[in-house]
């Protein structure tokens, strides 16, 4: 018996974390896309995806592709912008993020360098395990996006 979890079952649950925080956007509309929680370290809706954004990019251009990116990392935290322009990173980096998965073997290693520090040590170095972990980081920043929409929703 596989264990194997086939590349486009794994995209479905991508596409879904993608699909729903582009709902977000466009629910909270450009009038609170920006706003902030007034939580200490706290993100707007719209730096938060566009963080994610920037975790498609190294993972997928980097480390799955290895292939050449430009990622300014701190700049995702202070970044801002209209819906329209958020929602068309998001399509934008999807595209290139399945681009990059074009010759993905999930038990090979890695062709890209990843940093000591970016995924725990217990964490597979596999191509497979690069793919759960970006899953992972888009599933826990979407639920993060939706608490954050909840509260500049509420004040």
């Amino acid at each position: 018996m596989s264990e194997a979890v086939p590349l486009d079952v794994v995209m479905i649950h991508v596409d879904r974390a993608l699909d729903g925080m582009s709902a977000t956007l466009r629910d909270l509309g450009d009038d609170l896309v920006n706003a902030g929680t007034d939580l200490p370290g706290g993100n707007t809706a719209y730096q938060i995806v566009r963080h994610c954004c920037g975790v498609l990019e190294f993972w997928g251009g980097k480390v799955l592709a290895d292939r050449p990116i430009t990622r300014d990392r701190p700049a995702e935290f202070t970044s801002s912008g209209t819906v329209d322009e958020i929602v068309a990173i998001v399509a934008e980096q999807r595209a290139k993020f399945r681009a990059d998965l074009q010759r993905f073997d999930g038990e090979a290693d890695t062709p890209g360098e990843m940093n000591a520090w970016s995924m725990d040590p217990d964490e597979s170095r596999t191509q497979a395990g690069v793919l759960m972990h970006v899953y992972e980081e888009l599933a826990q920043h979407r639920g993060h996006l939706e608490i954050t929409a909840d509260i500049v929703r509420a004040r």
